[in-house]
């Protein structure tokens, strides 16, 4: 069995929340008015369907809006007997980390009609260009996504139902499609919340660190194929160009055009999809007013918490309704730090990301006795393992107790041997004695590490320019495949954590050639899954010339 795979009581549990999901249907609150296929012309013509769900009443009120491929219609179905509701079949798929209660008028990953309305808002869901029930053909990730999604909110922002003030809100796709809208700079959007969304294709989702990702994508590919009408197919582009090119620049959105005020959910569980884009979403975004909700736990629940609604609703409040409630006196990040998967050490206030009185700490990889240190080794070392099945680990034991928050970056010195490249995992695990500790993870995955990274070694150039002390920058244009016998360096960027070691407890760092976990949903981490190294052995070296290293965002202790 794979370290650190699930026991048996998760894999029971698993199967209970395939059956019967913790996900509870509710009947709406009563009075809401809704208009189903309501056509909005875009400027090329093409008519959008969507659907309007208002307060009783003339109003106006403000709108939330969300555009996805997904489906404004698909909501949970009622059951044979009784006023009661089936769960989307995709709260089955993934597991739910704890009760989810929502209407049965909320579509999957969609603000939920049945609380916003109450509140004094027009909720509006609406079928992309060639989605569903909308005319035309779709483009994936596309700008003319980003423009129908602008034609939309000045649709919106000027009914007579409407204050002329709108607000975008929404999970993954629907987070993804608000970066584009807001950076076209509609002139009645008031406010945004992409609650975790990617913000490169390439570098955060479909061909990370240059690795084809071969689980999640084809999934949702499939997924999609007949639920509208497409240009091209992702999964197909993604497998054909490697290399960044004009289609993979032409689905990244200009968030630095984005000024609207932004209150963005950064996750540390989802770093095979939204984690990465997320916290470069924040980073980037040209808003002077922008704020970044962080946790560790599962995607949907937390959106649906009292606690995430809470945030979300004194954000809009404040934008949308003008109420002067204090949200822009709120520190700009509410930080969560865990200990394990289900122990929350802290919740507090922070300034920016990654916090600036992080203290960036090298330590140094020794492959003579696997261990990481403080001090660069003076004596030369090497360790070997074979792609397919081997791997190389170095430990740390802490003597105090150490926050971890931030990202963290990984240096190695690497040949090859039998091939001309080599496909490296690395992957950074807590260890109580000899036991993994596990986090919440991508999918529903509850055994995840702390964090992790990859980097084909033909993609390691790096550019100075664009790179952070943290987050090497790569280009992903130019491979350069390594010469038999010659050792070079590869920088790897492990994407964005929060946690906690007390007094001897290990940080180990695994490298490899392959994913961490088996794609088997009961025992791993499905869908995950990613394109393997090509066969042959990997050396690393280290001590002497070679200053293999993992950089640590240490934080100091607050109180």
């Amino acid at each position: 069995m794979v370290e650190g795979s699930p026991g048996l009581g998760d894999v029971v549990r698993r199967i209970r929340g395939i059956v019967r999901p913790p996900v509870h249907i509710v009947p709406p609150p009563p009075g809401i008015e809704v208009e189903r296929d309501v056509e909005v012309p875009v400027r090329d013509g093409t008519i959008l369907r969507v659907n309007v769900h208002r307060p009783p009443g003339d109003g106006p009120w403000p709108v939330l809006m969300c555009a996805h491929p997904y489906g404004k219609d698909v909501l949970p179905k009622p059951r044979r007997r009784g006023r009661r509701w089936r769960p989307l079949k995709t709260f089955r798929l993934l597991r739910q980390t704890g009760p989810i209660t929502v209407s049965s008028l909320a579509g999957w990953e969609a603000p939920d009609p049945g609380h916003w309305v109450p509140r004094g808002y027009v909720v509006v869901n609406a079928d992309m260009r060639g989605w569903h029930r909308s005319d035309g053909v779709a483009t994936l990730l596309s700008q003319q996504e980003a423009e129908d999604y602008h034609d939309l909110i000045e649709w919106a922002g000027t009914r007579p139902w409407s204050t002329g003030r709108v607000g975008l809100n929404g999970v993954s796709y629907l987070a993804i499609s608000q970066w584009g809208a807001a950076a076209e700079r509609p002139e009645h959007l008031a406010a945004i919340c992409p609650w975790e969304g990617f913000t490169d294709v390439y570098r955060d989702f479909a061909r990370p660190g240059g690795v084809r990702e071969d689980g999640f994508l084809p999934f949702w590919s499939r997924g999609l194929r007949h639920a509208g009408r497409q240009t091209d197919d992702v999964r197909e582009q993604q497998r054909a160009r490697p290399e960044i090119d004009d289609w993979w620049w032409a689905r990244t959105r200009e968030i630095e055009y984005i000024e609207v005020p932004a209150l963005v959910c950064g996750s540390f569980s989802d770093h095979n999809l939204h984690t990465r884009g997320s916290f470069e979403g924040f980073r980037r975004i040209g808003s002077a007013h922008r704020w970044l909700y962080t946790h560790r736990d599962g995607k949907w629940a937390t959106y649906y918490s009292p606690e995430a609604l809470a945030f979300q609703e004194r954000f809009f409040a404040r934008f949308l309704k003008d109420e002067r409630n204090g949200f822009d006196d709120l520190a700009p990040i509410r930080l969560e730090v865990r200990a394990s998967r289900t122990e929350v050490v802290d919740v507090r206030a922070e300034r920016d990301w990654p916090l600036p009185d992080t203290r960036w700490t090298t330590v140094h990889l020794d492959a003579g006795d696997g261990t990481l240190r403080p001090q660069a080794p003076v004596a030369a070392a090497s360790v070997a393992f074979d792609t397919r099945r081997g791997k190389a680990t170095f430990a740390w034991t802490f003597a105090a107790d150490t926050e971890l928050t931030g990202p963290m970056a990984v240096r190695l010195h690497v040949e090859a041997r039998g091939t001309d490249d080599v496909f490296l995992f690395a992957g950074v695990r807590k260890l109580r004695g000899r036991r993994h500790v596990g986090f919440e993870g991508s999918y529903g995955f509850p055994n995840d590490l702390v964090t992790h990274g990859m980097c084909k070694a033909s993609m390691r150039r790096t550019d100075p320019d664009r790179s952070e002390t943290w987050m090497p920058w790569h280009p992903f244009t130019d491979p350069q495949p390594l010469p038999p016998g010659e050792i070079v360096p590869v920088d790897i960027e492990l994407l964005p954590s929060a946690t906690l070691f007390r007094a001897g407890e290990t940080l180990r760092l695994d490298v490899q050639g392959r994913w961490f976990w088996p794609r088997n949903p009961l025992l791993g981490q499905f869908p995950a899954r990613y394109e393997p190294s090509p066969r042959g052995t990997v050396v690393l070296h280290t001590g002497g010339s070679h200053d293999a290293s993992l950089l640590l965002p240490v934080v100091p202790p607050r109180g």
